[in-house]
This record gives structure tokens, sequence and C-alpha cells, in this order.
């Protein structure tokens, strides 16, 4: 593999004041296939984009991760190189990002921003988000990839395409730092240059808000990665808010000679929910490890059985035979790659040309 087997893939909403020279620079590392997916630019994105060399698509609905999802389906290139366009990711890095991949050695990679981060690229709220998300990503899944926010990321579309990608927003990182580990994608991560945002281009990140939406987007899929947090969580604060009205109920009664039929109704019930919960969370994590594994299994058998690895040299005996039936042979022979790159998610509006026409 090399360079022209990878599409740099650009999500931008209003990043006139960067896009250029962030197309620039990654044509200046030898990277000709660059597709910039718009959110509705008002600034003049598009054209910036198109004039400097770029692949210019506009987005049909809204949200970073709706652009991302949109841009995989126009891309043709094995690889996938995303990044943002607003100058904060260097060009410089990208050949760090693909080493991995070009080695066989992963299928998914993560730039590290907290490996070098220059002075004022995050603010102090930022990081403590941050630093509290990929914890909490570290703790609900069993695994530390450092940076799971990272929006400088080097994928393959054959392991993207086994995702179930659908956040709109800025949750789509962490759609895909859980869908690498929910399907045992290698997975590797490497230190990057985090850089600050040039003085007269805006952040379209909301702190309080986009930061709510991650934790969220963390949790619920926790539901399919390690049902036994999720349920258990709940669980859990239900028995023990059941286990302190329970307490309170016993203490006047005790002490004060005082009956709450009603309250000690309500904890007998947060009790029963919360055990039923747990216990639930416990069969539900032996049915996904149970699937994961035959998972596993399915995809080696296919693996061995593929067209492919049937037709290599002394793959077997009768590959060195000829074929006694040659019509059967040649359409037995060749793989359908009619839907090689059928969309996962659904069918592209149309592509905006270079010439702004459709």
């Amino acid at each position: 593999m090399d360079r022209d087997d990878v599409c740099v893939l650009l999500p931008t909403l209003d990043e006139a004041e960067t896009v250029g020279s962030v197309i620039d620079g990654f044509h200046d590392e030898g990277f000709e296939h660059v597709l910039v997916v718009d959110g509705h630019s008002t600034d003049g994105t598009r054209e910036i984009a198109r004039e400097h060399g770029a692949r210019v698509v506009e987005q049909s609905g809204v949200g970073k991760g709706q652009a991302v999802r949109e841009g995989l389906t126009y891309i043709d290139e094995p690889i996938v190189l995303m990044a943002d366009a607003d100058g904060t990711y260097r060009p410089a890095d990208a050949e760090r990002m693909l080493e991995p991949i070009f080695d066989g050695r992963a299928e998914h990679v993560i730039g590290d921003r907290f490996a070098d981060m220059e002075d004022g690229a995050m603010t102090r709220l930022n990081r403590l988000g941050n630093g509290l998300v990929n914890r909490a990503f570290a703790f609900i899944h069993g695994r530390d990839l450092r940076d799971i926010l990272s929006g400088y990321r080097a994928f393959t579309r054959d392991s993207v395409e086994r995702y179930s990608l659908r956040s709109d927003g800025f949750g789509i990182e962490t759609e895909l730092s859980v869908e690498s580990v929910k399907h045992g994608t290698g997975t590797e991560v490497v230190p990057i240059t985090y850089g600050a945002r040039p003085d007269e281009s805006e952040t379209n990140l909301h702190p309080v808000r986009d930061g709510a939406n991650i934790f969220l987007t963390l949790y619920k899929l926790a539901k399919t990665n390690n049902p036994l947090f999720y349920f258990g969580s709940v669980g859990s604060v239900s028995g023990l808010v059941g286990l302190l009205v329970a307490a309170y109920v016993g203490y006047d009664f005790l002490v004060n000679d005082i009956s709450h039929e009603a309250l000690a109704v309500v904890a007998a019930a947060g009790i029963l929910l919360g055990v039923q919960l747990v216990m639930f969370g416990v069969l539900s994590d032996i049915i996904v490890t149970v699937n994961r594994e035959q998972t596993r299994r399915l995809e080696e058998l296919a693996e061995q059985l593929s067209p492919d690895r049937s037709s290599a040299p002394g793959a077997s005996p009768e590959s060195d035979q000829p074929p006694r039936d040659t019509a059967t042979s040649e359409g037995s022979g060749k793989a359908d790659h009619s839907g090689e790159h059928d969309d996962p998610v659904g069918t592209p509006p149309t592509e905006v040309g270079a010439d702004g026409e459709d």
C-alpha cells in the first residue's frame, strides 16, 4: 500500500480560514485524494476547498458524525485518514498515523493529542472533560486508548464497514473507539502534535453540551459491549435507594413506633428491581461473550473459505490441476465484487462537482 490507497477525509463547517492550508499540507505530503464533506458553510469553505484541489461534497444532514458517515459512502480507497480542517492536526504526522496500517500491525490508528500539545491548544475545561471521558472509557470497556476523542484517525474501510455508526455530532469519535474494541479491531495509539487553532478560526465545539452528549453516547454504547456495567449500574443505584428507604422505615418503626407502609413497598420494589437488573446484566454479559466468540470463529472460517485463499498458490492440491469445465471454473473462480462498496448507511446524495454543479 502507498499514499494512492489513502483518502483524506475532512468534515468542515465554516473553516474558510484554514481549510486551504490544510488541503495543501496533505497534498505536499503526497496525498492526492482529499475529500471535504461540508456541513452547509456560509463563509466560502466549499469554494476554497475546490480551488485547492479537493473533492467537495455538501452533506445532506448536520453534525460531524453525519458528515463522517456520509463521507465514507463516497470513498473507494481502502484506507481513510480522517482529520479536522481547523489546522490543529499536522499533515506531517500522516506518515506516523498510517505506518501501523501499512505494516499490517493495525486496522485502526488513533492520534494521541496529549503526547505533544501546544500551549493554548485546549482549555482547562476541555482537558478535564477529556480526562474524565478517557477514564470512563477505560473502566467501562476495559481498554485504555489514551485519547478516544481524538479526531485524527486512520482506519481501513473493511474494518469500519463492520461498525454500527449512528452518531450525528461529536460523539462519532467515541463510537469509533467503542466499535473498534467491540469488534476486536487491531488498534494502535501513536503520538501526534496538537496545535492551537488560529486566532481567526472559531471552534464549533460547545464543551458543556457536547461533553454531555459524549458521556451519554459512551454510556449508551456500553449496553452492547459491557451490559453488566450498563444494567448493573442502574440496578446498583436502585438497590441502594431501596436499602436507604428500608433503613429509614425500619428506624422509624423501631425507635418512634411509626410505620410507613407505602415507603416499605417502595423500598422493597427498589431492592427487587436492583437485584433483577444486576442479574439481567450478568446474563446479558454471558450472551455477549458467547456471541463474540462465535462471531470470531465464523470470521476465521470465512477467511479460510474465501475465494482469494482457495485460489492462492499452494492453497489446495486441486489448485494445480486444470479445470475440467472451463465455463464452470470461470464462473466460480471469480469473486463477485459488484457490491464491494455498497453503502451500509444509505444511498448518498448527489455530489457537488468541482465546478459547483450537480
